[in-house]
């Protein structure tokens, strides 16, 4: 346990940073409804289960035209 409070500094921006992306993503993939691949489902599935990198793998490659 005081491994982590020791590097809570380190990590409370790092968990900002991740739900952030989170939220901005999935808010994303339910208000719009074009996609360059997959499914709106395929695309909840995976900026929730991947954490970090599925919000930047949505705006990468998910993200459709406006």
């Amino acid at each position: 346990m005081q491994t982590l409070i020791d590097h809570l500094p380190l990590l409370l921006p790092l968990i900002i940073i991740e739900l952030i992306l989170a939220f901005s993503a999935l808010f994303h993939v339910l208000r719009h409804p074009h996609y360059r691949f997959g499914y709106r489902y395929i695309w909840i599935f995976v900026v929730l289960l991947l954490q970090f990198f599925g919000p930047i793998i949505y705006f990468v490659f998910g993200r459709g035209e406006e």
